[in-house]
């Protein structure tokens, strides 16, 4: 009798062992799981810390760059974007540059080629206009896609023939769309009459010219 409780007594602590290993098992291989999700949120965390710091080190440089400008109130900056004031560049419904503002794109044409050549990006240049609809007897478009097309058109030749290399500029244009303000008045109308230039990396400036280029053909001849 003796005999056979020893053995079952072994047979259960065998069992036993068997069971406590394969925890211990579990439990190590839970451990590594949890410790391989801690360094990959920490290598995410440190990642995203350094594109944030990247982006604010690139966000200052271009501030300084344009430091006269923004000086004197010409221009804005805001989210990387620089803001130019439609009437500052044309005339009601116009493509037509403006002396003041072909004298602007002077002044902003050599800092942003540098920081560009800096940064390996390119220019967008973005047109865009306020809701009201083209004045009649303007048969030179039909809505505000086409007056925003040409007026990003004209800034964009402009700065080439001020010096930026043609290969380091793109034109967009978005209409009456993405408004700063609503436009409710006269006042924030003015507002959303404008042209942004922004830089973007070469590698996303290859989707958004070929996504903008999209758009133009489809908004041929508006205005």
């Amino acid at each position: 009798m003796d005999d056979l409780h020893d053995s079952d007594s072994s047979s259960v602590w065998a069992i036993f062992s068997d069971l406590m290993a394969a925890l211990v098992g579990i439990l190590v291989l839970v451990l590594v799981w949890v410790i391989g999700i801690q360094l990959e949120l920490s290598q995410s965390l440190e990642e995203e810390k350094a594109r944030r710091v990247a982006e604010e080190q690139r966000r200052q440089a271009l501030e300084e760059a344009l430091a006269d400008p923004l000086a004197s109130g010409r221009v804005t900056f805001r989210d990387g974007r620089i803001g130019i004031s439609g009437s500052v560049l044309f005339q009601l419904n116009s493509d037509q540059l403006q002396p003041e503002g072909e004298e602007l794109l002077r002044d902003l044409a050599k800092p942003l080629q540098v920081f560009l050549d800096q940064h390996d990006e390119l220019l967008m240049v973005s047109g865009f206009t306020d809701d009201l609809p083209i004045q009649r007897g303007n048969r030179r478009y039909q809505d505000n896609w086409g007056l925003s097309a040409q007026r990003a058109l004209t800034v964009t030749r402009t700065l080439i023939n001020q010096g930026m290399p043609a290969d380091q500029v793109f034109a967009a244009a978005f209409g009456p769309h993405q408004p700063v303000v609503p436009n409710d008045s006269d006042t924030t109308r003015a507002q959303n009459r404008r042209v942004e230039l922004t830089t973007v990396p070469r590698q996303g400036a290859k989707v958004s010219t070929a996504q903008h280029a999209s758009q133009a053909e489809g908004a041929d001849g508006n205005g």
